[in-house]
């Protein structure tokens, strides 16, 4: 019995394709002789879906952000490399710095990290409305837990004792403030 997917894709060809249509056939069996030519035949072509998973499982298991970060600057930096040979190796670090930056400078700004500061006391101390809290859940999911994360470490030695009453709130806004402009505060 033939295969039902290959007869579709004959009836296809010999039935109903037009000029344009057998361009795009033919150069689709032009590139798959050649996968299965460099992969060695059908069962050694690598598997899309599983390499998704197999990406999906990297993720999830180690670190993603930096995973992907190195991923983004592995991939930028072969570009460079094939589109601009003509760059120093100083001009292309400088680039793919600034395209993807490293941890350090992923960090939030002092403005918006006091911000986060701010409504992650409040809502823990029970002083947040209802309405900003669903408003931040509606834009960040889970955000008490995530801006946790993103806290650098001695924030959160400092929101630790103040939730603990080991600190009053004024001693509480200085030490943040103190935290805030010290550099290498980071998590």
């Amino acid at each position: 019995m033939a295969d039902p997917d290959l007869v579709k894709v004959l009836d296809y060809i010999l039935n109903r394709c037009d000029e344009a249509s057998i361009e795009a056939v033919a150069a689709a069996v032009v590139r798959r002789r050649r996968d299965l030519a460099m992969f060695g035949g059908k069962d050694s072509l690598p598997d899309p879906k599983h390499m998704a998973r197999d990406l999906a499982s990297q993720i999830d298991a180690g670190g993603s952000a930096d995973f992907i970060r190195e991923t983004v600057r592995d991939t930028a930096l072969r570009i460079l490399q094939q589109e601009a040979p003509e760059l120093s190796e100083a001009q292309v670090e400088a680039l793919i710095n600034s395209w993807v930056p490293g941890p350090e400078e992923m960090q939030a700004p002092p403005g918006v990290l006091a911000a986060m500061i701010g409504q992650f006391a409040a809502y823990s101390r029970g002083g947040m409305d209802a309405a900003e809290d669903e408003s931040l859940r509606a834009q960040f999911g889970a955000w008490p837990e995530r801006y946790w994360k993103a806290f650098p470490q001695l924030v959160r030695l400092i929101i630790g004792e103040y939730l603990r009453d080991e600190i009053g709130e004024a001693e509480f806004h200085r030490k943040i403030q103190t935290a805030l402009t010290l550099k290498g505060s980071g998590p």
